[in-house]
């Protein structure tokens, strides 16, 4: 006699006994088949998961009573509910409220087409997921956990989101950072080091006075207390032997991607524009410089991602699209576009340009000076990274301008409190001070 067929949708990133009691609840009522959600839809509506989406399928297919699995590629269950059409659908009594309280109703409605039951497994107590992942992050990570992220977010979410972080301090803001909007969790999934609030910090010109060495401290100082994927700014990478061994040195770090702009001689930040002379390399020293990188790499997982300064410098459109397919075609693992314009228009005119190109790599933009457009106007123009290049830096010194002059005018700090934390939350901003 062919035993009923159960359908139970599953994360399975951080497997607890909350997910083994639902399972074991499951296989008393028939056969499971396992909608195992796929990275992407997971980062659809919270953080991407620890694990890839085949570790995760090799744990779920050795638990007992599990006869098949099956990608879940969305949150919603119609998909897969009516190629599986299951008598049953198991899930934990917990997606009554919050994020997915949509998805089970939906459930509902697609079993009512063909007699299917919904079977809800009261939540077990004392286990929290979020305290698990919190203990994660504890633990920490490793250097080629860290450096095949970005090429995992890139994969599975519409848009990745990078914010600048110049020390631990600006690392640790990153990693903690979440909001809720219309109930799902939002993040910034890793961190940009930008050569000019490196710089800043040290009270620095930025012309690449700053050398890598010490550069990679501040790397350093960010993966001692954070674990997220980190960005580059390198700059225009250097003569092309120095090129390769920086390469080498952030990838032995586990930095996921390094970003090198097309320009020459001493270096001005690209927001001057024309102000100041700027020479941009010609095509074919570019591609050279991206094969010297892309050759120096070990793993599979690091990115050479190529910076295009023709709209910057005003050099046209035609320059930038011609410079990008030639830069694909060295090896580029991604292509920024940068613009110096208070409006967007021209990035969305590259989109389009760009996604006509017979090889398509990650897209990135930086709208510092295009500040009003959106994630969502960005993303649906084929765009596939955001990078807030310096807005931690911008929004610290101005505040420490302010508490200083207070200070002075005020002959004490009295006046000043209202700008400041209290001195619990400094303390609370580091774990350990307070635990």
């Amino acid at each position: 006699m062919n035993r009923p067929v159960v359908y139970v949708g599953m994360s399975a990133d951080l497997v607890h006994p909350g997910h083994i009691n639902v399972i074991r609840q499951a296989a008393e009522i028939g056969d499971i088949t396992i909608g195992l959600l796929t990275d992407a839809a997971i980062a659809s509506y919270k953080r991407l998961p620890h694990m890839t989406y085949e570790q995760r399928r090799a744990v779920i297919e050795s638990l007992k009573g599990v006869i098949a699995v099956v990608p879940q590629h969305t949150l919603d269950y119609t998909e897969n509910l009516q190629a599986v059409r299951p008598d049953y659908v198991v899930h934990g009594d917990d997606w009554q409220t919050g994020v997915q309280k949509h998805t089970r109703q939906r459930v509902i409605e697609v079993l009512s087409q063909w007699g299917g039951q919904l079977v809800e497994v009261p939540y077990t107590t004392g286990i929290s997921s979020t305290q698990l992942n919190h203990s994660v992050k504890e633990i920490g990570t490793t250097p080629n956990l860290r450096l095949s992220r970005l090429r995992r977010l890139l994969e599975s979410k519409d848009i990745v989101r990078i914010l600048e972080a110049h020390n631990g301090l600006t690392g640790l803001i990153i990693e903690n950072s979440k909001v809720e909007v219309d109930n799902q969790s939002r993040e910034f999934d890793g961190m940009w080091s930008s050569s000019l609030t490196d710089s800043i910090a040290r009270g620095k010109p930025d012309t690449e006075a700053v050398d890598v060495t010490s550069r990679l401290q501040t790397v350093n100082e960010l993966f001692e207390v954070t674990t997220k994927p980190l960005v580059f700014d390198g700059d225009t990478g250097g003569k092309p032997e120095h090129f390769g061994f920086t390469v080498r040195s952030l990838e032995r770090l586990g930095v996921s991607a390094v970003i090198v702009e097309d320009k020459e001689g001493l270096k001005r930040n690209s927001l001057f524009g024309t102000a100041f002379p700027q020479e941009q390399s010609t095509v074919e020293d570019f591609c050279e410089r991206i094969r010297v990188g892309k050759r120096a790499q070990i793993t599979d997982d690091f990115m050479v991602i190529a910076r295009i300064e023709s709209l910057i410098l005003e050099k046209g459109m035609d320059d930038a699209v011609r410079r990008a397919e030639a830069y694909v075609g060295a090896g580029a693992d991604g292509i920024m576009i940068h613009s110096r314009r208070s409006d967007p228009a021209e990035i969305f005119d590259f989109c389009k340009h760009f996604d006509k190109l017979s090889r398509r790599v990650p897209l990135v933009v930086v709208p510092t000076s295009y500040s009003s457009v959106h994630e969502r106007a960005l993303a649906g123009a084929g765009v596939n990274m955001v990078i807030y290049a310096n807005h931690i830096m911008r929004a610290v010194y101005p505040q420490m301008i302010r508490v200083a002059q207070s200070i002075l005018r005020h002959g004490r700090a009295h006046e000043a409190e209202p700008m400041l934390a209290s001195i619990k939350e400094a303390l609370s901003i580091i774990p350990e001070n307070v635990a």
